[in-house]
């Protein structure tokens, strides 16, 4: 909590809900020999393969809000896992592109299914997945997404007693 604040702070709730939703995640998408950071990958590499697009490490990692490596890291754990194929870019031999196997493909698919499920409890409180309230909140997160944070400064009084 924050020196002026009676409850915990936005932060910190954000902060709860993420670490929830994670969890959540983990657990649903197991069985398929996935983690939630594995999920994000396979699931945001098959919506942009449904637009058209072959897209990079880079270019993937900038989607997903993912460090660069750590997307390296996924994805050579995902080739190993046989669902998805890095080759190298024929504009850039710096680059790397990634698609789906189809084994990645029936995979991403089941566990999108049960995401969505999950999706569908977590917002079961606002309305459900259609709601007006849904909608809302997703602008709001879209909003807060959007805003630049500027780096704080350590030791600075101003980031003392505060939560994430």
């Amino acid at each position: 909590m924050s020196k002026g604040s009676p409850g915990p702070t936005p932060g910190f709730l954000v902060w709860r809900l993420a670490n929830k939703w994670r969890v959540a995640v983990d657990r649903a998408v197991a069985p398929l020999g996935l983690t939630h950071a594995q999920y994000s990958l396979v699931a945001s590499l098959h919506g942009m393969q449904r637009a058209g697009e072959r897209p990079s490490q880079r270019r993937l990692a900038d989607h997903t809000g993912l460090e660069a490596l750590y997307v390296s890291k996924l994805a050579r754990a995902l080739e190993s896992a046989g669902l998805i194929e890095r080759t190298r870019d024929p504009r850039d031999p710096r680059a790397v592109q990634l698609a789906l196997t189809e084994q990645g493909e029936t995979v991403t698919r089941q566990a999108i299914a049960v995401v969505q499920d999950l999706h569908q409890q977590l917002l079961e409180p606002l309305g459900g997945l259609d709601a007006p309230r849904t909608r809302a909140f997703t602008d709001e997160l879209r909003t807060l997404l959007d805003a630049r944070l500027a780096p704080s400064v350590p030791n600075d009084e101003s980031t003392q007693e505060t939560t994430p």
